[in-house]
């Protein structure tokens, strides 16, 4: 049996841990499989039948890897683990990922309506839509080989947070003067939108992004993977107010929910491209919704884990606690199979960097 069944699923999470009834999962998914297959069954028209081959042919494959998945976990719930084949451990992996962890697209500043593990984000509809709208992609001008790098949320009337490693890309520190500045002809921005379009929208008649200029690197802190930015927005609407980040911890971390959001991008260096191609379909670069779970924190320590499914493009993302929807803390690594790891930022309150980026403390 593959190590991804017995030892650990792609987001650390087994899932057994994850779904409660591993029968009824099974049966879900097979029902909404054979649904699938009902409707592609369906001649389509002349017009579009050329340009939906490609979108067949992914889903034929989809179909093949969620149809192994199922017999897998129909072998955990009658405790047979040990003859889940290669086939049937990646399925499961994949219907790990696509149910129990997703990575939910955002489109028109929103999320599609979901059931059974996440039903729960419908009703928190209204306070994730303002999470939503306080989360943006950090585009860079100017850049040898990039045009983007990393995700920023709003924490402060005109600061963003970020990673170090993603500010580090358009900045240096100026040992003479003790600052940090910007490259030589770089400049930065943060885009809150960068969404997927929905099927038949007009990119034309699309409103203009509004996006929020980087003036100014408030600061790198010396012992986490963190940059504050100072911002300003492009237009003339000002700036949303900013998110609530979390002066105090839960009182409990490990299983608590949370979700991440943020702009996961082809990561293939610390992930398995084959199995990210097959699970997400080549969908990069866009904002998504990700919720997941906390995992681990010491007290006193500058780090907690979660596993919501995240890639590359989610450095500098928010982890927001679905109950009060407080950024608990700031994303900065993960590895396929291993977890995610995250600065608890309450574990910042006092600090005065952030005091000196009027970090909106709740």
């Amino acid at each position: 049996m593959a190590n991804g069944a017995r030892n650990g699923s792609p987001v650390a999470t087994g899932a057994e841990q994850i779904f409660g009834d591993l029968r009824a999962v099974a049966d879900r998914v097979r029902a909404d499989l054979e649904a699938e297959i009902a409707e592609s069954s369906l001649e389509l028209p002349a017009v579009v039948a050329p340009a939906a081959e490609i979108s067949r042919f992914a889903r034929e494959e989809r179909a093949r890897v969620l149809e192994a998945g199922v017999s897998g976990l129909e072998k955990l719930a009658a405790h047979r683990a040990d003859e889940i084949d290669e086939d049937e451990a990646f399925g499961v992996e994949a219907i790990v990922l696509l149910q129990g962890r997703p990575a939910i697209l955002v489109q028109r500043q929103d999320f599609a309506s979901q059931r059974d593990e996440w039903a729960v984000l419908n009703g928190q509809r209204a306070a994730i839509k303002e999470s939503l709208a306080r989360v943006g992609r950090v585009e860079v001008t100017g850049h040898p080989s990039l045009d983007w790098i990393g995700t920023a949320f709003l924490v402060g009337p005109r600061t963003v947070m970020t990673n170090r490693h993603v500010a580090a890309e358009f900045s240096r520190f100026e040992a003479d003067r003790d600052r940090w500045t910007f490259e030589f002809g770089m400049s930065a921005r943060v885009d809150p939108a960068e969404e997927l379009p929905v099927d038949g929208d007009d990119p034309a008649a699309a409103p203009p992004s509004v996006t929020y200029e980087i003036t100014e690197v408030i600061g790198i802190h010396p012992d986490v993977d963190m940059a504050l930015l100072r911002i300003e927005p492009a237009a003339s609407d000002g700036l949303p107010t900013p998110l609530a980040v979390a002066a105090d911890a839960p009182a409990s971390l490990p299983g608590r929910p949370v979700y991440v959001v943020g702009y996961p991008a082809w990561d293939g260096r610390r992930n398995e491209p084959e199995s990210m191609r097959r699970i997400f379909v080549d969908v990069y670069n866009v904002k998504r919704l990700q919720p997941g779970a906390a995992t681990e924190f010491t007290p006193g320590s500058l780090v907690m884990k979660h596993d919501c499914s995240t890639l590359g493009g989610n450095s500098g993302s928010p982890v927001f606690d679905l109950t009060d929807h407080r950024v608990l803390g700031l994303h900065f690594g993960g590895r396929y199979r291993s977890g995610n790891l995250a600065v608890p930022l309450w574990e910042l309150v006092d600090d005065p960097l952030l005091a000196k980026a009027e970090v909106n403390w709740v």
